[in-house]
């Protein structure tokens, strides 16, 4: 995609702009994978949950991966009976999980408790699982660790081994990496399951391998597919991947205009139209999104700083072939994912406008208004 295009192209910014072509491309990858492997493929909508994602990729996809109940709604709307919805949560109500069974396939509990309380009251009417903590970590970072210590995310394996709750459940539902770009996790995860759990796996249904692997940017799937023939040959399982930030995050970006500049203890502040609160993983994470200009060679620093009174609002500092003026456009890249579903209008300032660009066309989807702020803060 020409980045040069978006900014010559989109009328207004802040912008949001997902590559369709991109997002297609991503989607054909992995529909290839999923013909190598006899795996299955959902789309976790968590990370990107636009109606305009969904329409397309349920197209390629066997069903969609959901974490709570409006999840749910939104994947059935999407889907209308065309495909499976898969839950995990921690975070089940009492008054919700009626609605939940209603809409999903599948539900993989969380904890054993969670099993115990739920389990009976949506037997036959969805294939009930549970998530494991295979207790084996592949991250430093405890703050995306599934597997770290207490972790609140899934049935202990040394718990589970020697339960007899597996009689009582279809499925197993894994999810125990973040962003991983190889397949040794994987593998080490399924030594350790099928040592521990065996034969009781060939009692089950399903297999679900969550997330969490960056599927298209790998570029040796051999050791995946013939882990999935592995499992499927000896145990009979369907087995599902659920790929969410591998399918959108490449094809995303956020095109902003730099509207002040002065400097500040010696060094440049480039004030843009956007906010680390349009992609707040910048802030939570200490994260520093790509940005298209950014030249490391080049002569010319500035720190890149948002338009609101947080004084953490500061995307990072990057260096430029040529000092930054009052109304450069500037683009951050690799956004798809964990950005406009976590967005927020903090200060009243505005959302992003949403636009699909292909070579062919633009079209924008999403333009906030006053209103549209207004209404979020009156009272009903």
């Amino acid at each position: 995609m020409s980045v040069q295009a978006i900014k010559d192209q989109i009328p207004t910014s802040p912008a949001f702009v997902l590559d369709e072509n991109g997002f297609l491309d991503t989607l054909d990858i992995l529909s290839g994978l999923r013909q190598q492997s006899g795996c299955k493929l959902l789309y976790s909508i968590k990370s990107l949950p636009l109606s305009t994602v969904l329409d397309t990729a349920r197209l390629t996809v066997d069903g969609f991966a959901v974490s709570s109940l409006f999840e749910a709604q939104l994947a059935d709307e999407a889907l209308a009976g065309r495909g499976s919805i898969h839950l995990t949560t921690p975070g089940i109500r009492p008054d919700e999980i009626n609605a939940i069974a209603g809409l999903c396939t599948h539900i993989s509990f969380n904890s054993l408790t969670q099993h115990q309380r739920f389990a009976p009251r949506i037997e036959k009417l969805v294939s009930a699982g549970l998530r494991v903590n295979p207790k084996l970590s592949f991250l430093n970072d405890d703050r995306f660790n599934p597997c770290r210590k207490y972790s609140k995310l899934g049935v202990d394996m040394d718990v589970l081994w020697q339960s007899s709750v597996l009689d009582e459940v279809q499925g197993l539902h894994i999810h125990n990496v973040f962003s991983a770009t190889d397949y040794t996790p994987l593998i080490k995860t399924l030594e350790k399951l099928t040592l521990y759990l065996g034969d009781k796996l060939a009692k089950l249904d399903w297999l679900n391998l969550g997330g969490g692997y960056l599927l298209a940017q790998m570029h040796d799937h051999r050791p995946f597919i013939a882990a999935i023939d592995r499992l499927k040959s000896q145990y009979a399982l369907d087995v599902y991947i659920e790929p969410g930030k591998a399918v959108v995050d490449r094809c995303g970006y956020l095109l902003t205009t730099v509207i002040d500049s002065f400097a500040s203890d010696g060094k440049t502040i480039a004030v843009l139209d956007t906010s680390v609160n349009h992609h707040p993983e910048v802030f939570e994470y200490q994260r520093q999104p790509a940005l298209h200009e950014h030249d490391p060679r080049g002569a010319y620093q500035a720190i890149l700083a948002g338009s609101t009174c947080l004084a953490g609002d500061v995307f990072g500092e990057y260096r430029f072939a040529k000092p930054l003026q009052c109304g450069d456009r500037l683009v951050f890249t690799h956004l798809g994912a964990y950005s406009l579903v976590k967005a927020n209008r903090f200060n009243g300032y505005n959302l992003p406008d949403i636009y699909l660009y292909n070579a062919a066309r633009i079209k924008r989807l999403k333009h906030y208004t006053y209103q549209d702020y207004r209404r979020q803060w009156l009272a009903d």
